[in-house]
């Protein structure tokens, strides 16, 4: 998948996405990078990309021309899917990085200062995003935050499917808790269950504790998800008991 990245400071995005497992998927060649540096398209003598907005108010707002044209240079005749980082997208969540993953190719915007010329947005964006409610200097790390959200889900990334199918949010509920060597460690042992070696009573651990930890810290996702009845069943039993009880984020019984 070919990530082609329009913004004012392409060397921000080095240090992340060249390290750890997106660097080496890109050294492999199943992600690559393009860096488009949206200064090196305008056509002001003084390598502004900037203005004054019409109508009054604070701040500079990103020309036209010169994100029009760094947007031509990576798209030519051919129209990219395009993405516009701003907080007044769509909400990055899991099924919308699923949905971005399924392309070959994505362009991305990255604004500055008060946003870009609205005009851009009409000719070229296909989707506007936002990494939350908040306001960033720039589209940079919302970039790079969506970036490696969409990169693990592209085949080969991962080891397989199940290396990121387990994880919060890929199926609505959040993950069950991991445990790893040694067995006993600040007078808190390894849950019995995961030392049995008995897989389906493993899995039906996991479970619970994914339906248990989604009750305990985010139950808006339980409207969205879809139940078993033996699930439904389980929710239920959770309710009965109060909130200010739970002593841990593992469920005990």
């Amino acid at each position: 998948m070919k990530f082609n990245i329009l913004t004012l400071f392409p060397d921000m995005f080095k240090g992340v996405l060249e390290e750890s497992i997106i660097g080496r998927a890109e050294k492999k060649g199943i992600l690559s990078f393009n860096y488009v540096n949206i200064r090196d398209f305008t056509n002001d003598k003084h390598g502004r990309v900037d203005d004054y907005a019409y109508g009054g108010g604070t701040g500079l707002v990103m020309a036209v021309q010169p994100i029009y044209d760094a947007w031509k240079s990576v798209c030519g005749e051919k129209k990219k899917f395009t993405v516009y980082m701003s907080p007044q997208g769509k909400p990055l969540n899991q099924q919308l990085v699923q949905q971005l993953s399924s392309y070959d190719e994505l362009v991305i915007i990255c604004g500055h200062y008060e946003g870009i010329d609205e005009r851009v947005i009409e000719e070229v964006v296909d989707m506007e995003v936002s990494i939350g409610d908040y306001v960033l200097t720039g589209g940079e790390i919302p970039a790079m935050a969506m970036i490696d959200a969409v990169s693990r889900l592209v085949p080969g990334v991962l080891p397989g499917e199940e290396a990121y199918s387990e994880e919060s949010h890929y199926n609505g509920l959040l993950e069950y808790p991991n445990y790893t060597r040694p067995e006993t460690i600040l007078g808190k042992k390894v849950p019995d269950v995961l030392l049995s070696g008995h897989h389906k009573n493993i899995e039906k651990w996991k479970r619970k504790q994914s339906l248990f930890r989604t009750w305990l810290k985010r139950p808006d996702l339980l409207r969205k998800v879809k139940l078993s009845k033996e699930d439904e069943n389980f929710v239920k039993k959770l309710k009965y008991k109060r909130r200010n009880r739970v002593q841990s984020a593992v469920w005990n019984e």
